[in-house]
């Protein structure tokens, strides 16, 4: 089993919100290998994007620690922060707002070539910028180069937001949806040509996403962990998590999820929950944060104590009801 290329030790991230201090990410830990991908998963507010942005140094941790090769990524300086700033690159989510309008693929793609010294002179760089296309499947290379990001579908873009991150040799990448402002019709393409990348160059890829149901395709050799308001409830090899869910909110996500095969979904158990309503992270219930939706809810327990995310059955998970029974 390879090494934690990163690891997040009791990471938390905290806002100052009308004059209220909110937990956007409370006590997460987690550690990422070489090679591996991991989907975070859960509703919109729950803390995915903005672990994203802690690990690629976007956001400062307000307690805990992130490690890059065992390193704390807030005492990193000069070649060792440059290292990490190259070795972590992330793909945004609107392929439309993160490539430069004004700008041709072939010049959005070179920017980062010059500017780390990765290619020396016009003739280099413009056939790195051909490899770079042709590795993310906008071939042939030369139909492409000429064009403005406006001139592309929304695929082709997000597939020029892929080419733009290799540009500096990553060895670990932060997809934020990265597919969820595309077509259906060419998610699972997207996703495949990240599972070629990541197994061609070794990357290790952090898959974020609200869609459990691409995070079960994309990370099926993977791990999946799924977070709800900030906080990690549950983690597992993803074979295990859709096969046997153990948390009472992961396995009311799966239950959401349809078929493939029409007859399969009108049979299939739809789990209930006890409130439609999610918590404001304002005002979060005491307690585990679940409790007012959960339709295994136990009583004292649930609301007077925060279940620690403990091994069970080959997993991580935090619920009080499954951490007795293990």
């Amino acid at each position: 089993m390879s090494n934690p290329i990163l690891t997040l030790n009791h990471v938390t991230r905290t806002f100052a919100v009308k004059r209220q201090t909110i937990k956007a990410v409370d006590d997460v830990s987690l550690a990422i290998r070489e090679g591996e991908i991991v989907c975070l998963v859960g509703e919109s507010g729950c803390g995915k994007t903005t672990t994203g942005k802690m690990i690629a140094g976007v956001l400062p941790v307000s307690s805990g620690e992130i490690l890059f090769r065992n390193q704390n990524i807030a005492n990193l300086r000069g070649d060792d922060r440059k290292q990490y700033r190259l070795g972590v690159q992330m793909i945004h989510q609107d392929p439309y707002a993160s490539l430069n309008p004004t700008h041709t693929i072939a010049d959005i793609i070179a920017a980062p070539l010059r500017h780390h010294g990765f290619t020396r002179g016009d003739a280099a760089t413009r056939e790195r910028v051909r490899e770079l296309l042709a590795r993310v499947d906008l071939t042939p290379p030369d139909d492409y180069l000429e064009k403005f990001p406006h001139q592309l579908s929304g695929g082709q873009r997000q597939r020029v937001s892929i080419a733009r991150a290799l540009t500096v040799a990553p060895s670990f990448i932060i997809a934020d949806e990265a597919v969820s402002m595309v077509d259906v019709s060419i998610r699972i393409s997207l996703l495949n040509t990240l599972t070629k990348l990541k197994d061609a160059m070794g990357l290790a890829v952090l898959f974020i996403t609200h869609d459990l149901a691409l995070a079960k395709y994309f990370a099926w050799e993977g791990r999946i962990g799924v977070m709800y308001l900030g906080r990690l409830v549950e983690l597992a090899p993803a074979r295990d998590l859709v096969e046997r869910p153990q948390h009472p909110y992961t396995q009311v996500l799966l239950s959401a999820i349809p078929e493939a095969d029409p007859e399969v979904t009108r049979r299939k158990k739809h789990i209930e929950l006890r409130s439609m309503d999610v918590p404001s992270l304002l005002r979060l219930p005491t307690g585990c944060a679940f409790h007012p939706r959960c339709p295994q809810f136990i009583g004292a327990v649930c609301e007077q104590n925060v279940p620690g995310l403990l091994e069970a059955n080959g997993a991580r998970v935090a619920c009080h009801l499954v951490n007795r029974k293990t």
